[in-house]
């Protein structure tokens, strides 16, 4: 059998699919993410919840100082609150299998006026410095990351949505520069998702508009073993971390990453968290989170997220 070609490019871009989230499965979800490196989901979160979610972040975002920057006036809240490593260790004379599970990296929420010009073309995993090799398909282990961003509002072309290169995950990291030409534009409904892994070259578009605001909710999550982006230690109240549901305390970071790293006195940092009665979860038993702000305690869930916690096993 003829070896495939290396994916570069000069490689003919690939599908971006669309799916709904009453119907979609982690498995459509995955293999197009291994494909494409980006995926849109319809109806992810309610008109209901996102009119809670606005009211609750609106004050933040209002206060905050606008970015009088290249890019234009864009006002961002920060702090905003698997691929997963196993492997065996060696303890005497038995193997024990551990797991390591996703971290939260980062959360931001967009808010983008007219006259806000194109970001430049990034990948988001530059940050942990990788430096792969072209592959002719997509390799286990390969990103350090999967980003989520959930429409506050419309988002379209002409309102500066997301724009990525379908497939670049794949390219040798030399290769570049990025070319506009090979973009898509990850247009969203109000509530609708788009997830992408974070060796795609993408960035913001242009606000052409004349009043619309691109309100985008966004979160990063990386491998638990890898430092985070926002460092979530000195973003967050501790007393509002305590308020969170044990498994998004795990999350956020306060917990292991398995079998021992991130200890504190040689004991589980959660303890910290819970002194009297910890009740310690397994990193994959809780998935209906989408995006959670910690420091301002504003949290959207749904249940199809459930799926975004097993997209970690690509």
């Amino acid at each position: 059998m003829a070896n495939k070609e290396l994916k570069s490019s000069k490689s003919s871009l690939p599908e971006v699919k669309e799916f709904d989230a009453a119907t979609a499965t982690v498995r459509q979800l995955v293999d197009t993410l291994k494909i494409a490196g980006g995926v849109i989901v319809r109806n992810m979160v309610s008109k209901k919840d996102l009119n809670k979610i606005e009211a609750d972040v609106r004050q933040w975002l209002d206060r905050d100082k606008p970015w009088e920057v290249e890019l234009g006036t864009i006002r961002r809240l920060q702090s905003g609150d698997k691929q997963t490593k196993t492997y065996l260790k060696q303890v005497g004379q038995k193997n024990e299998k551990s797991v390591s599970g996703p971290q939260l990296n980062n959360t931001i929420v967009f808010s983008i006026g007219p006259g806000a010009r194109n970001q430049a073309l990034h990948r988001d995993d530059v940050i942990h410095h990788p430096h792969h090799s072209a592959v002719a398909e997509h390799e286990l282990g390969r990103d350090a990351g999967i980003g989520f961003f959930v429409g506050g509002k419309r988002t379209t072309k002409e309102n500066g949505a997301t724009r990525f290169i379908p497939g670049s995950h794949l390219w040798d990291y030399s290769e570049g520069p990025p070319r506009e030409d090979q973009t898509f534009y990850a247009e969203l409904g109000p509530g609708d998702g788009f997830m992408m892994l974070s060796g795609c070259f993408h960035g913001g578009s242009a606000n052409r508009t004349e009043h619309e605001e691109r309100l985008v909710y966004s979160t990063f999550s990386t491998r638990g073993w890898m430092r985070q982006e926002e460092n979530q230690y000195l973003a967050n109240d501790i007393e509002n971390i305590k308020e969170l549901p044990e498994w998004l305390q795990e999350r956020v970071g306060f917990g292991l990453s398995r079998p021992f790293l991130g200890w504190i006195d040689l004991k589980n940092p959660m303890l910290v968290l819970h002194p009297v009665s910890p009740r310690l979860l397994s990193p994959n038993r809780h998935s209906d989170v989408v995006l959670a702000d910690n420091r301002h305690r504003t949290m959207i869930y749904t249940k199809t997220c459930g799926r975004a916690e097993e997209l970690w096993a690509i």
